[in-house]
């Protein structure tokens, strides 16, 4: 196995096809080192050498420490001259993590490594500089002390903090010769503490060491946790990257930043960068200082001290912009880009596909496409559906009354109310009771990474637009609100005063706000959102994958409002309207519970006959709203004890309305009630036991068709028959419900084609769906109760032992959010080969929540299913899931 991977001055032993080997921050060094972009020369240790580290119990074997020397001969070559431990002319490295799926700030960096109290002396001699000497010196005391030993980062940032107290100083860059010196001498001893030994002075051992360090980071609980929430492999591990450094702090005409090729949280194609003059790297990603923009147009919201790059280095900023350019065109993607400034001379240190949110990523994928980057096939994966799910999200109303209170940088759009959390285990611990949060810190460090996820939101009062806070929250679909400067938190006791003009106002943990990370604005209180407005690049985007899939998408809905809303969504029909919820409104529950305690057949008929133009009222709104689009109707479902009153209000009102004693009514409702009504009497059941509520409900169904149709509508209504488990079940309903129909159409003097389906929903009806195929024009899994009726797990109660399950691997999932596809999947296949195999024109779909589950869509796709049905919000999910499982098979193909 090759040990290590070069690359310098237009060469580089990989390219970008190499990820799993050098990872993406090493493949794309060898890229733009092949491309002729201006890199710093380096080596890249493969991401086998991690997993050969973890294997060792976290040693470097010899071959390794080999494999470092020769890597620091290759860049030395390079050089011509400075040589790594020559106290004369030092050579500085940089060690850099990059795994084969970026994780922004998740692992670690160590910049300046080789600096020594003798070295320090001699890389001031060769710069002519002695405080940036000093100054790299510090930055590695703190950050060898911090990455590699483990010292807490703000303990070793307080040495510096109280100096600038001190000597009234804002800015690092302002701390002269003598503070450096006394400064280093402090973060010695303060090392020397903390570690227990004093800081190492032998070059080599600290390369080793953060080294080491890099492939440590693959462990640490931070990134497990990025590795879990991404659904990264444990077994890919890091590579580590070793470059020459090149220095943003060594003067005025020096700087650091970071780019993006267009914006992340937008889309649009700009150039959207922050910089630091005189500083380095980690000062920006940090968080630490509120940097200024690349240009000029892009400095809106925020405070900083710094102006555009564009102005105080405008040869650095039109070097930078024509680099950009570049590289997105080759890479064909927005570009996340890391540059350093050293001395006039602009460096890059690293190219990736930039994170970005759902509306940067479906409006970069159609812009790409149409300025002929990318193909449309291209286009659909580059947007998941968990992102379009985001685009729905409501947003701030804009007419509702608002108190601001202060205002930052608009890091990553939407909105998000919660309480105020501090600190990123109690977010963790709280949004585990259920509360809506948001997490609100001076700067977000990696190791927040559990709390920013358990958040509905993230505000901070440092960083900016391109601070690890924004990154990983547009990664994660976060609304953020960063370098909020009117935001002071004292953690100590729990309160955040804010600043907004002449007005203070104190916060307290458990005090509810709201961030809008698409303005940057920070209100008081709890703000009303409305549901957000898609844009045309939705639409196209949409339309390109309706192009693409062979899935149909239909909606689960109930009500005409839900089929309206269903219709803009893109539904293809409605997969299940459960009529059920039609009786549940003020004016309907009262004939309904009349009809359940009915003691006989004709008061229960006098009930229905005022439920049966209520319904047929609604069926003629749906079918309107759908037009040609089919409708599935179900037939009554859940047992009839849900609609029965419980206060002892609404029971006198009831036997007052009956005309019977509430005692009566009370013993009648105590005798419906069931010990097990999941599987009791429900569904089709209840069609054979009360024949009459079928008659009602078929006859508002049909009615409503043959109504529509003589109004010149189409329809395509689609009778289904609930729970049955067995044929003659089916067999019996299908014919009254034929008989009911041929009575409808000869009062009505016309005839409406329509179908007589089943849900399978018991085990029982998958294993013998070939009888029961005989008497179903269509089966619709009811995937909800077949995965409670397969698995013995009730959907309610089984939360308080299936999370542990799933967290120790009991089980793969959450067998309700995506389909357990080895016992639930197998019976869905072989009902549907089955009910085929009787009737091969059967039309097969699924209208459980598993229809709106991309991970679900892509087996329902596999097995053959006709469509899947979803609630309407879930509708583009999945479309694009659909699409992207027509694109999977066709690549198998």
């Amino acid at each position: 196995m090759k040990l290590w991977y070069g690359f310098k001055n237009g060469h580089a032993d990989g390219d970008r096809s190499m990820g799993h080997v050098l990872g993406g921050k090493g493949a794309n060094l060898a890229e733009m080192c092949a491309l002729g972009v201006p890199v710093p020369p380096g080596f890249t240790l493969p991401t086998a050498l991690c997993a050969r580290y973890r294997d060792a119990g976290g040693a470097l074997d010899a071959n390794v420490e080999g494999a470092i020397a020769e890597g620091l001969a290759f860049i030395e070559e390079d050089m011509q001259g400075p040589r790594f431990g020559d106290p004369a002319e030092p050579l500085l490295v940089s060690v850099r993590s990059g795994a084969q799926q970026s994780m922004p700030g998740m692992m670690d960096t160590v910049l300046n490594v080789g600096l020594t109290d003798a070295t320090v002396e001699g890389l001031a001699s060769v710069s002519g500089n002695r405080r940036f000497a000093l100054d790299s010196y510090r930055r590695l005391i703190q950050m060898y002390g911090d990455v590699v030993c483990g010292v807490k980062r703000e303990v070793l940032e307080e040495p510096l903090r109280s100096l600038k107290a001190e000597q009234g100083i804002a800015l690092d860059r302002d701390l002269t010769e003598a503070h450096l010196e006394g400064l280093i001498t402090e973060l010695q001893s303060l090392f020397a503490a903390e570690v227990g030994e004093a800081f190492p002075q032998d070059p080599h051992e600290q390369l080793r060491q953060a080294v080491a360090a890099v492939f440590g980071s693959w462990q640490t609980k931070r990134a497990v946790v990025y590795r879990r929430l991404n659904k990264i492999p444990d077994e890919w591990g890091t590579a580590a990257n070793i470059q020459a450094m090149v220095f943003g702090n060594y003067g005025a005409d020096s700087a650091t930043g970071v780019a993006f090729s267009r914006n992340p949280s937008t889309g649009v194609k700009a150039v959207l960068g922050e910089w630091l003059p005189n500083a380095q790297g980690e000062d920006v990603v940090a968080g630490i200082r509120t940097p200024g923009p690349v240009d000029k147009v892009s400095a809106s919201g925020g405070e900083s001290e710094v102006g555009a790059l564009e102005d105080e280095l405008p040869e650095t900023y039109r070097s930078l912009l024509e680099v950009m350019a570049r590289l997105e065109t080759h890479f064909r993607d927005i570009q996340d880009i890391e540059f350093t400034v050293q001395a006039g001379t602009l460096y890059l240190l690293q190219t990736r596909s930039a994170k970005r949110t759902a509306a940067s990523a479906l409006r970069t994928a159609v812009e790409m496409v149409e300025e002929g980057l990318i193909t449309r096939q291209e286009a659909l994966r580059r947007v998941t559906p968990e992102q379009i799910d985001q685009l729905l999200h409501p947003q701030l109303d804009p007419e509702a009354p608002k108190t601001l209170l202060a205002t930052g940088l608009p890091a990553s759009p939407g909105a998000a109310s919660g309480k105020v959390v501090i600190s990123a285990d109690q977010a963790e611990k709280l949004a585990e009771q259920g509360q809506e949060l948001i997490l609100v810190r001076h700067e977000t460090s990696p190791e927040d990474i559990h709390g920013m996820h358990a958040a509905k939101g993230i505000l901070t009062a440092t960083g900016g637009m391109t601070s690890h806070a924004a990154v990983v929250a547009r990664g994660m679909g976060r609304p953020c609100v960063a370098g909020c400067q009117g935001v002071n938190i004292v953690e100590k006791a729990g309160r955040i005063l804010v600043q907004n003009g002449e007005q203070e106002y104190m916060l307290r943990e458990g005090d509810e706000i709201t961030i809008d990370g698409g303005t940057g604005a920070v209100y008081l209180g709890r703000v009303p959102t409305v549901q957000a407005e898609l844009s045309n690049h939705f639409a196209t985007f949409m339309g390109w994958a309706d192009e693409q899939r062979a899935l149909g998408v239909r909606a689960n809905a109930d009500t005409p409002r839900d089929a309206a809303v269903a219709v803009r969504l893109g539904a293809e029909g409605i997969g299940l309207c459960r009529t059920e919820h039609m009786f549940f409104a003020p004016d309907r529950i009262r004939a309904m519970r009349q009809m359940i305690l009915s003691e006989s057949e004709d008061d229960r008929r006098r009930a229905l006959e005022k439920l049966g133009p209520m319904q047929r009222q609604d069926f003629e709104e749906i079918f309107q709203i759908m037009g040609e689009r089919p409708v599935t109707i179900r037939l009554l479902d859940p047992p009839l004890h849900e609609f029965l009153p419980q206060s002892p209000e609404e029971i006198g009102a009831i036997a007052q309305d009956m005309g019977v004693s509430r005692q009566a009514l009370r013993q009648k409702a105590e005798s419906l009630h069931e010990f097990n009504p999941m599987l009791g009497h429900r569904g089709c059941r209840l069609s054979l036991s009360y024949p009459e509520i079928v008659e009602m409900q078929v006859r508002a169904v049909l009615e409503a068709a043959c109504f529509v149709a003589s109004e010149g509508g189409l329809v395509q209504p689609e009778i289904m028959v609930p729970l049955v488990m067995n044929p003659e079940e089916l067999k019996r309903i299908r014919t009254r419900i034929e008989e009911i129909a041929e009575d409808v159409f000869a009062r009505a003097g016309r005839s409406v084609a329509f179908l007589i389906g089943t849900m399978i929903e018991l085990p029982r009806a998958a294993l013998v769906a070939d009888e029961i195929a005989e008497y179903a024009d269509f089966f619709s899994y009811g995937t909800n109760d077949l995965t409670q009726t397969t698995m013995g797990l009730s959907r309610d109660d089984s939360g308080s032992f299936l999370t542990g399950y799933i967290t120790h691997g009991v089980v793969p999932g959450d067998p309700f959010a995506s389909i357990d596809r080895k016992g639930v999947g197998k019976l869905v296949e072989m009902g549907t080969e089955l009910g085929r195999r009787a009737r091969p024109a059967l039309k097969v779909g699924i209208c459980g929540e598993h229809g709106g589950d991309p991970s679900s869509i892509a087996f329902f796709a596999e097995t053959g299913l006709d469509y899947v049905s979803c609630s309407p919000y879930r509708l583009p999910v999945a479309r694009l899931a659909a699409a992207w499982a027509a694109l999977e098979a066709e690549a198998k193909q």
